[in-house]
């Protein structure tokens, strides 16, 4: 029985040696318009990491299973998802991923970056906040869309167009 237990053990050794460990992160929450993201920034050495079927490499920021770059194509973008990175001179230091969901194409922008300045700030408070916070980048646009009023037009403040006769 002793014998028994012992290779049980030993099974469960082993099984722990051969399981990948996971890839310390760290993750935030931004928002804008009616779009939510949540970005994640990995920590990887050399080697690149898998999550949810995509691999990523150091350096690499992938948008719901996308590169950024097919993502939020065109050069302004590019502009404005890179400045967190540029603000805390980290450009290539993390692979990135970011979920987003809701909103249009400028929302989700507008989240992302909100995310990525977020979670940047918690890798080092005392040194990414301040310049974050200078540039802009931690302050959430509260912005929305108006709701239709009742008694109006189809719109948010359009009137109802009064009978001629």
């Amino acid at each position: 029985m002793a014998d028994d237990t012992k290779a049980q053990v030993e099974k469960i050794e082993k099984s722990e040696k051969t399981t990948v460990e996971t890839v310390p992160y760290y993750e935030a929450t931004g928002r804008r318009k009616n779009a939510t993201a949540r970005a994640r920034l990995h920590v990887v050495k050399e080697e690149p990491i898998t999550i949810s079927g995509t691999s990523i490499a150091k350096g690499v920021i992938v948008v719901n299973g996308r590169l950024i770059e097919q993502y939020f194509p065109g050069e302004v973008a590019k502009k404005m998802y890179l400045e967190p990175f540029r603000t805390t001179n980290t450009i290539g230091r993390f692979a990135v991923s970011i979920t987003v969901v809701g909103g249009g194409p400028a929302g989700q922008l507008g989240a992302a970056i909100h995310s990525l300045a977020r979670a940047l700030e918690k890798v080092d408070k005392e040194k990414f906040r301040p310049i974050l916070k200078k540039r802009g980048l931690m302050t959430r646009d509260p912005r929305k869309k108006q709701r239709i009023k009742a008694g109006f037009a189809h719109k948010s403040r359009a009137r109802k167009q009064s009978p001629k006769r």
